[in-house]
């Protein structure tokens, strides 16, 4: 569905991204682990075109799209077919729960407000808060206004849906209600790039796992073999590392 070829990108003389390249299969779940730092964020945002990358290639759907040449067209083609899901929910904070989720539809995809409220309703129903339609995020936790954010993302019918780390602003108690409604898409069959550090997620949910260093790929592959045969030292030690801190046992060869 979504391939990345040769992505770079570069913030003065900083260089973010060397060459990343990956593959997204229809319905598949691809988690991106890796160091702060590793450009994993700057790999999504070029993706959906929110950042520019420097070179490369972005293919969706059999078709090319050129990140430095796209014309604003093109780019609002690419991103009518995927949808972004911020780590700070990026949510109206003068607009409901549900005014959230139809904004999009009403005013960039000139949905009639009837039927964008109706798939509005059905989206917060989707991700189990449809009695809060009519909160204010100040009235929402912060679980509950990532869930927003998601029914906002489904709410356009998109192919793929980004992640960027999506429970990393939220406090260890609500991050289960988030990741909860994340397993529930990937057992439909919803296809996900995600950002994240929520190993067992990754361990449970993931089709492939992309592991990142330096605006590089160290690794990359199916999730099993990955997490148990990973080829790299860099990435046993990445693996033990997050592993200590969550708990869970260290991963070794």
């Amino acid at each position: 569905m979504l391939e990345v070829k040769n992505l770079r990108k570069r913030f003065g003389e900083l260089e973010v991204l060397k060459g990343v390249s990956l593959s997204v299969n229809n319905g598949d779940v691809v988690a991106i682990l890796g160091p702060s730092g590793s450009g994993k964020t700057t790999l999504l945002r070029c993706i959906n075109f929110l950042e520019t990358a420097d070179g490369g290639e972005l293919v969706l759907d059999g078709e090319s799209f050129a990140p430095g040449k796209a014309k604003r067209s093109d780019i609002a083609r690419f991103r009518r077919k995927t949808a972004f899901v911020f780590q700070n929910y990026n949510l109206f904070r003068n607009k409901t729960a549900l005014q959230n989720v139809t904004e999009g539809l009403i005013v960039a995809r000139k949905t009639p407000r009837a039927r964008a409220e109706e798939i509005g309703r059905k989206m917060l129903e989707k991700v189990g808060l449809s009695d809060r339609a009519d909160h204010y995020p100040s009235q929402l936790s912060g679980g509950q206004q990532q869930r927003v954010a998601i029914a906002r993302a489904l709410a356009t019918d998109p192919e793929i849906i980004l992640f960027d780390e999506p429970t990393s602003a939220l406090d260890p108690e609500l991050i289960g209600e988030v990741l909860a409604v994340m397993r529930q898409l990937a057992e439909e069959g919803m296809t996900m790039l995600v950002v994240t550090h929520e190993l067992s997620f990754a361990k449970s949910v993931a089709d492939q796992v992309v592991f990142m260093e330096a605006g590089q790929v160290v690794e990359a592959g199916p999730a099993g073999p990955f997490f148990m045969f990973p080829r790299e030292e860099r990435t046993r030690a990445f693996l033990r590392t997050i592993s200590g801190e969550s708990g869970e046992q260290p991963v070794d060869r």
